[in-house]
């Protein structure tokens, strides 16, 4: 029998994106009346929920709920998304992404093949604005210099992994491995995995499965974005500390190397030239993508711009790492007192 499916998008004030989403929804190639979405507003200042009945009543064919979050937080959101779905199969989606018109029909093929406890695909990531920053952005974003092993953003290969975006699942699962980590205001998919994998669980991606992102437009909106990335890793680590992958340890050992190096060339001399080794592999290594892909895409804004984006990516995300490992510290060290 085909099963009910619950899609679940957590917003809040996304007046100017959430007809995007909606209308991907409904260009969906799974029967319509099979499906539900369920949109968990953050109490939305703007006109989001005017946006969202407007739409309601004009596409009356998928039924649309509105569900309040009182706690503004996306996890809360996710979670009282799950309680409300009538599904069997819940599947995640952001309020600014576009899936393929297959999402739907895909994910739940492999969950009737029972391919694993939570399946996703790629993203393919996009501008949000057309500017020389925001494209490169949008590139480094997927590439692997920058992302390290974080395949669901570049890989053409369906595999077994440790996390995928958004993620479809069947209601089921969350009474076996329990609702979202509330405490985590960011990082919180990635833990619900690591639950997932800890129960005997597996997660798929398969790059059949395919959601256009929107990348940060600008250099301040990517910092605030891998910063918190960051932080909320290391918070998961009180936890989980085997979940740490050599892609997001390097960002923060890199930064620490710079800066013991640099208080070491005050006194040493030999460390001055290792840092500058140091310093020049890696921006040798950021101008080299930057070149190639300013080629490739014939965008001279790139040879920049790629290396910003990158730079910006590694040392957010490495110094928010280093600031809540720190703060754990802290915390450690006051409630022993």
């Amino acid at each position: 029998m085909p099963d009910k499916v619950s899609v679940i998008i957590p917003c809040r004030n996304e007046g100017k994106t959430i007809r995007m989403v909606l209308n991907a929804l409904f260009m969906q190639t799974y029967p319509h009346d099979l499906m539900e979405i369920i949109i968990i507003d953050g109490l939305s200042e703007d006109d989001t929920r005017q946006e969202i009945l407007s739409f309601a009543d004009d596409h009356a064919a998928i039924p649309i709920h509105i569900v309040d979050n009182t706690k503004r937080i996306i996890p809360a959101a996710v979670n009282a998304g799950i309680r409300a779905a009538r599904g069997e199969i819940i599947i995640r989606m952001d309020a600014h992404s576009i899936p393929q018109d297959d999402y739907v029909a895909r994910c739940v093929a492999l969950h009737q093949e029972y391919k694993a406890d939570n399946i996703g695909g790629v993203w393919d990531i996009k501008p949000q604005v057309d500017t020389w920053l925001a494209r490169s952005i949008a590139i480094a974003a997927s590439h692997p210099l920058a992302v390290g092993g974080a395949q669901y953003r570049f890989t053409d290969k369906a595999q077994y992994t440790d996390t995928v975006p958004y993620g479809s699942f069947r209601k089921a699962l969350v009474e076996r491995v329990g609702y979202f980590d509330e405490s985590l205001l960011s990082n919180e998919d990635y833990e619900f995995n690591t639950r997932i994998r800890l129960s005997g669980g597996k997660i798929w991606l398969d790059p059949a499965i395919r959601c256009t992102y929107f990348a940060r437009k600008n250099l301040k909106e990517l910092a605030r974005q891998y910063w918190r990335y960051g932080y909320w890793k290391s918070q998961m680590l009180k936890r989980y500390p085997h979940s740490l992958r050599l892609r997001q340890a390097l960002p923060p050992v890199f930064i620490l190397s710079l800066v013991i190096m640099a208080i070491l060339a005050i006194f040493v001399p030999v460390a001055r030239w290792l840092l500058l080794a140091e310093a020049a592999v890696y921006l040798y290594a950021l101008f080299a993508v930057g070149l190639q892909k300013a080629l490739r895409h014939k965008d001279p804004g790139l040879f920049a711009g790629i290396p910003l984006a990158i730079a910006c990516m590694h040392f957010s995300w490495g110094m928010g790492f280093i600031f809540g490992i720190l703060a754990l510290s802290s915390r450690k060290r006051t409630s022993s007192v």
